[in-house]
């Protein structure tokens, strides 16, 4: 069985430079562990750090969070969907909203359970994913302060999530006035400005976050280290490989690297591009035990650069040995560094084995 496993050393040493560099820049932050999807084992990993505040996406992950540790604060960090606001309010201490209507739900249910629901505000900033739009900003606030068990804890945005939008020391200014406007013209003062995600943090190096930004939600530097503001190269001082993908072999055969017979497009829709100096050529191929429903061929890289992935079926990957110099025989494994998305996969895989190391 293929396996997932989580390196515990790399996992803290990443943790504790991120907030050591918080610290410094007098910023708050929550770990996101949508990634995790939900594995009690890995989310015991990330508690164990000491960590306040943790944001997913998905309800029933927040609530294995509160079972295991309670005083930890939650965070539903999109839209919340109306059938589920019930849900919302006994796992979610802090829902990330843009639906004044949906609010007025969050504080009837609120008012049941005998809570103050806590929102953060989320502002468009250009990537048109979630966010009231800047002009509608003090018509939607008036309504809001009104709704009773409703604390408005932040304004937040986000940026790079669908369009690719980057962000910019302008961009986050802008998210700054926006509070500003709000905490004049209301009386009120917002607490947290949460402007930051892993593709921000790289900008906190180059002092281009605005003061006002004081709240990071961070998942993906966490766990992968990259700079995702600048072409995904590791940050300094961070591990890159907290995952590593284990699968086995269940085939080594010589075959030729062009299909024989008539091609037309596989399962995927996807029809295979014949190289013409191919023709004639062998190379010794793996097939290991994962494939397209546990992750798609682009996101793996394998830890020996002589190997090739070339592609998956449903439930099986061939990979091309090369001129590898290691004597790989059926039932050994290969091993591979994610990429976030395939990480992602893999964790959201039941058939998938994780283990902690």
């Amino acid at each position: 069985m293929a396996y997932i496993e989580l390196y515990r050393d790399k996992l803290k040493k990443n943790y504790q430079f991120i907030d050591t560099v918080f610290k410094e820049n007098n910023i708050d932050w929550a770990v996101v562990t949508k990634l995790l999807c939900g594995n009690e084992l890995f989310l015991k990993e990330i508690l164990d750090l000491g960590v306040k505040e943790v944001c997913d996406s998905r309800l029933s992950n927040l609530k294995k969070i509160k079972e295991l540790a309670p005083n930890v604060q939650t965070v539903y960090i999109k839209p919340p969907p109306k059938g589920s606001i019930k849900k919302l309010i006994k796992y979610a201490d802090v829902s990330f909203n843009s639906e004044s209507e949906t609010i007025r739900l969050l504080s009837e249910e609120a008012q049941r359970q005998g809570k103050t629901h806590k929102i953060t505000i989320m502002i468009e900033l250009g990537d048109l994913r979630e966010g009231i739009m800047g002009d509608h900003l003090i018509d939607f606030y008036e309504k809001v302060f009104n709704f009773p068990n409703i604390e408005v804890v932040a304004i937040g945005a986000n940026l790079n999530c669908l369009h690719g939008v980057m962000p910019s020391h302008d961009k986050l200014i802008q998210l700054s006035l926006y509070k500003q406007l709000v905490d004049i013209k209301f009386g009120k003062k917002i607490p947290w400005i949460s402007g930051g995600t892993s593709v921000v943090f790289p900008l906190l190096f180059r002092k281009q976050v605005p003061a006002a930004i004081n709240h990071f939600r961070i998942g993906e530097v966490l766990y992968f280290g990259n700079n995702l503001f600048d072409d995904g190269r590791p940050i300094p001082g961070l591990e890159t490989d907290v995952f590593r993908l284990f699968s086995e072999i269940i085939e080594i055969t010589e075959k030729p690297k062009v299909p024989i017979g008539e091609i037309a497009a596989n399962p995927s829709g996807d029809v295979f591009e014949v190289i013409e100096d191919d023709y004639g050529l062998t190379s010794y191929r793996a097939i290991i035990d994962v494939g397209l429903l546990d992750v798609s061929p682009d996101y793996l890289i394998p830890d020996d650069p002589k190997l090739e992935v070339i592609n998956a079926s449903s439930d099986m990957l061939i990979v091309d040995l090369g001129e590898t110099d290691r004597n790989y025989k059926v039932g050994d494994y290969i091993s591979f560094t994610l990429k976030y998305m395939g990480a992602l996969s893999l964790l959201n895989s039941d058939y998938i084995d994780k283990k902690v190391i």
